[in-house]
C-alpha cells in the first residue's frame, strides 16, 4: 500500500468534470495501434474516449452471476501484444459493483507483470452500502503506471460544478496539462473555490455524504424488495446509485415501451454492451423511485 501523501499538487490536474480528466488520461497514454482492456459492461463513455484517441477497445465482459465484475483472468485471457492499458470503475456505473481488495490486487498484478496503464475511475467510492470501495492506491506499491480519477459530482452532489481531477505520474501530469492547455485550459473559478469549499469541510461534507447515502442505500432496499417481488433478475448494486436489470430481450425496446406506456425512463444495456438488460438510477426522490420500479415490474 502506498501513503496517499505522496501525492503532491503537481501530480494532480483539475478539470472540467471527471469526464474531461478521463479522455485526457486516454489521449495522453494511448494512441493508434494500442488496445486498451474495458471491463464489460462500462460507461458507455469510456469506449468512446479510447476510440478518439484512436486506440482500440477491448470489452472483456464479466459474469453476471458475479455483479458483471471481471477477473484478472479474464483479462489476461483478451490482451494481445497490442493492450496497453486497464479502464476500471469501482463501484460501477451501471451495475453498483464493487471490486474487493483481493479483486483489484489480482488486477493490479496483472498489470504490473505486463507493464500495462492502469486508469481508475474512482468517481463513486464514498457512496457505497456496508461494505468499502477500496482505491488502487490501496493495493498498488507504485503509482508508476496508474492515473486516478475523482471528482465532486457524486458524493458531494456537484454534478453540474463540473470539477474532477486526475492524480498520475509527474510526466504524463505535466502532458494532460498540456493537453488541456490548448482545449478548455482551467475550469471556472468559482467553481474551483466551490469544491474547495467541499473538500475543506469535511465536518460538514461528511455528514451530508453520510445522509445522501443512507437515503440512497433505504431506496435501494425498497427497490430490490419490489424487484425481488417480482422475480426479476438483476444485480444487488453495494455501491453508486443504479439498478442493472435483465428484462430478458431487447432492452432498447424495452425501454421505449416502458417510456412511451408507463413514463418511466431506464438507459437501454446496449449503450453499455448488454443489449437485454436495462439501467435505472435511483438518484431521484424515494416515491418517485418506487412507483418507477413497480411499473417496470410490471411491465417485464
Amino acid at each position: 500500500m502506498l501513503q496517499r501523501g505522496l501525492i503532491q499538487a503537481a501530480d494532480v490536474v483539475v478539470s472540467n468534470g471527471s469526464k474531461q480528466s478521463l479522455f485526457n488520461a486516454c489521449f495522453v497514454l494511448f494512441g493508434p495501434g494500442d488496445e486498451v482492456l474495458v471491463p464489460t459492461p462500462a460507461w458507455t463513455s469510456y469506449y468512446e474516449m479510447v476510440t478518439l484517441a484512436r486506440a482500440t477497445s477491448v470489452p472483456v465482459w464479466g459474469d453476471p452471476a458475479h455483479d458483471w465484475k471481471v477477473t484478472a483472468d479474464a483479462l489476461a485471457a483478451a490482451a494481445t501484444p497490442r493492450t496497453r492499458g486497464i479502464m476500471l470503475n469501482s463501484p460501477s456505473n451501471p451495475t453498483g459493483a464493487v471490486y474487493t481488495q483481493a479483486e483489484l490486487e489480482a488486477i493490479a498484478a496483472l498489470a504490473a507483470e505486463h507493464d500495462w496503464w492502469i486508469i481508475s475511475d474512482e468517481i463513486y467510492a464514498r457512496i457505497t452500502y456496508g461494505i468499502a470501495a477500496p482505491s488502487l492506491l490501496d493495493v498498488v506499491s507504485s503509482r508508476d503506471r496508474l492515473i486516478l480519477i475523482n471528482g465532486v459530482a457524486k458524493a458531494y452532489a456537484m454534478t453540474g460544478w463540473r470539477i474532477g481531477w486526475a492524480s498520475a505520474p509527474r510526466a504524463v501530469a505535466s502532458a494532460m496539462t498540456a493537453l488541456q492547455s490548448h482545449s478548455t485550459s482551467n475550469p471556472a473559478a468559482v467553481s474551483q473555490h466551490a469544491a474547495l469549499a467541499a473538500l475543506t469541510n469535511t465536518a460538514a461534507a461528511d455528514a451530508a455524504i453520510a445522509m445522501m447515502v443512507a437515503e440512497f442505500r433505504a431506496r435501494r432496499d425498497a427497490a430490490t424488495a419490489l424487484l425481488d417481488a417480482a422475480k426479476a433478475c438483476y444485480v444487488r448494486p453495494d455501491g453508486a446509485f443504479y439498478l442493472y436489470i435483465d428484462v430478458g430481450g431487447d432492452g432498447g425496446a424495452f425501454a421505449t415501451r416502458l417510456l412511451d406506456a408507463q413514463g418511466v425512463a431506464v438507459v437501454p444495456g446496449t449503450a453499455f454492451l448488454t443489449p437485454e438488460w436495462v439501467r435505472l438510477s435511483y438518484a431521484a426522490p424515494r416515491e418517485q423511485v418506487l412507483e418507477g420500479v413497480r411499473r417496470l415490474a410490471a411491465a417485464l
